[in-house]
């Protein structure tokens, strides 16, 4: 099946070169693509992408607010950000707003592609190569004024997965860690995603991270 992909940049050139990558892909199609926030809301309703690539900082509706309005729409698409990390303070504001992922914009090629898959397949993009230096920095800037989330209706052994997930480790990890099958950990995560209504697993680290179950440090 051909994931249908919308990228959203206000710089023509990234998006071009993206386009140039993905449409190399057999497996990957871009259907379009959109200068701001706005456009991308648009798009999104009328093309019912798979998956967009949702830059950040764009002229009027900015990456977060897109994200937002996108995620609570109709469409079921999934929205990866596109940072370049460093300098870019609005990350932590995407994942509450809804984004399943992250693309660095100086990241491999091929981990672009992996990305856009992943994340079409209906998984948070938690690579631990970019996700636990990432997360730990954006939501340790939020940490002294994000409110504490209250947890309930969740075993004790689903806190300790939990737990890990925010601490960003794959379901193989989780279940080295707890002396477990894969297949188990990953039932406890399908589980988790019922209970917390969580759409996917980074918003699992997220949810995580509000209840005080993982630290910036940790």
């Amino acid at each position: 099946m051909t994931v249908r992909v919308l990228l959203v940049d206000d710089q023509e050139l990234v998006r071009a070169a993206l386009r140039m990558v993905i449409t190399e892909a057999e497996d990957l199609e871009v259907v379009g693509e959109a200068a701001n926030g706005a456009d991308a809301v648009r798009l999104t309703e009328e093309l019912r992408p798979d998956v967009v690539v949702m830059d950040i900082r764009m002229p009027g509706t900015d990456g977060i607010e897109a994200t937002r309005r996108i995620t609570a729409g109709p469409a079921d698409a999934h929205v990866i950000v596109l940072t370049t990390f460093d300098d870019d303070e609005y990350v932590y504001g995407s994942l509450r707003s809804g984004a399943s992922g992250f693309l660095v914009k100086d990241m491999a090629l091929d981990d672009i592609l992996a990305a856009i898959r992943v994340v079409a397949a209906g998984d948070g993009l938690i690579a631990p190569s970019v996700t636990r230096r990432l997360i730990r920095e954006f939501a340790g800037r939020a940490e002294s004024v994000r409110p504490r989330r209250e947890v309930e209706g969740i075993t004790e052994r689903e806190r300790e997965v939990l737990t890990l997930v925010g601490g960003g480790l794959s379901n193989a990890e989780i279940a080295e860690r707890l002396f477990i099958s894969v297949a188990t950990a990953k039932t406890y995560v399908t589980r988790l995603l019922a209970k917390l209504g969580a759409r996917d697993r980074v918003q699992l680290v997220i949810i995580a991270y509000e209840a005080g179950l993982v630290s910036a440090t940790r």
